[in-house]
């Protein structure tokens, strides 16, 4: 038997042994977490416009849903950036909060180490982010990405510090 060969059979094996992990990662809930999206968001406590908005906008049960999902949540401070009467404005106008809200929903858990190598990220209200990297800091769209991969067992949250709007 070659060398080639005697290679070869350990290096499928383990090329087949990741490519079952990777198939199978996906189905799994992110390790650490305990709690889902909203309840994460919730639990951190600076999320409480958020938190209203996903409710008034009927998402919260979406979110809760199996996923996996990557948020990128605005802070309490991103939305008191907006305009004075905005946000209550947004709650009363489902539909408009809506496409906003799910703006902010990426499908599939993408961590920031993935997060860096996009230049756009479809959103789940079907328009896409920009995503850009200077510095060493990421911006999706017009906001700053200040906290990363806060795992839940439905996906992961990306703190922003603003509100993005979709075009």
């Amino acid at each position: 038997m070659s060398i080639r060969a005697k290679i070869a059979g350990p290096m499928l094996a383990v090329a087949t042994a990741v490519a079952v992990m990777v198939m199978v990662m996906p189905a799994t809930a992110n390790v650490g977490a305990t709690k889902d999206i909203v309840d994460t968001a919730v639990e951190a406590g600076s999320f409480k416009t958020l938190a209203a908005a996903l409710q008034a906008a009927g998402l919260v049960e979406t979110l809760k849903g199996a996923g996996p999902f990557t948020v990128f949540a605005p802070t309490d401070e991103a939305f008191a950036k907006l305009p004075a009467g905005t946000v209550e404005a947004l709650l009363q106008d489902k539909a408009k909060l809506t496409k906003i809200l799910t703006y902010h929903v990426v499908a599939g858990s993408v961590m920031a180490k993935d997060v860096v190598k996009l230049k756009s990220a479809k959103t789940v209200e079907g328009s896409s982010v920009k995503i850009t990297v200077k510095d060493g800091k990421v911006m999706v769209d017009n906001a700053n990405v200040v906290k990363t991969d806060i795992a839940a067992t439905n996906g992961v949250i990306h703190v922003i510090d603003s509100v993005i709007l979709p075009k």
